[in-house]
């Protein structure tokens, strides 16, 4: 198994004088996978808030830190494991596949259709009414004088 490892996703330094962060909110749980870049948690400092993104593809194993909880420099905010195997994929897989393979958005676009279709036609007239009369109109009467 050297595929997966597990990582820490630490505070981050923020500045010299920064020592240590606060926990604001986390957009994660334990079993998520999450892509590299992908922000994990924010954190606020005296100087600055920000958010801590994941080093690296894998599954959130371990959340350490709790919100509002101050966290040192350096110290764990989270446990990952790292890897793009099964457990990425089948969770990525997984989110798209009920999604795609749900009857309510085909449902969704077919009821959002018939209501759309009947007020097409009352709203295109009226929308092509207005911006004629504004645009057309002295060209239609001067084109209807000049005949």
């Amino acid at each position: 198994m050297p595929e997966t490892a597990t990582v820490q996703i630490t505070m981050p330094e923020m500045g010299e004088s920064v020592t240590e962060g606060i926990v604001l909110e986390w957009h994660v749980a334990e079993g998520d996978s999450v892509k590299e870049g992908d922000t994990v948690v924010e954190v606020s400092t005296d100087k600055v808030d920000a958010e801590v993104p994941a080093p690296m593809d894998g599954v959130i194993t371990k959340l350490v830190a709790a919100v509002d909880d101050e966290v040192p420099v350096g110290a764990p905010l989270a446990e990952m494991e790292a890897g793009d195997g099964g457990t990425d994929q089948g969770p990525s897989a997984g989110g798209a596949g009920p999604v795609a393979a749900g009857d309510p958005p085909p449902a969704a676009e077919q009821q959002g259709v018939p209501p759309t279709t009947p007020p097409t036609a009352e709203a295109a007239e009226p929308a092509a009414g207005e911006p004629s009369e504004e645009a057309s109109s002295p060209a239609e009467e001067k084109a209807g004088e000049g005949s």
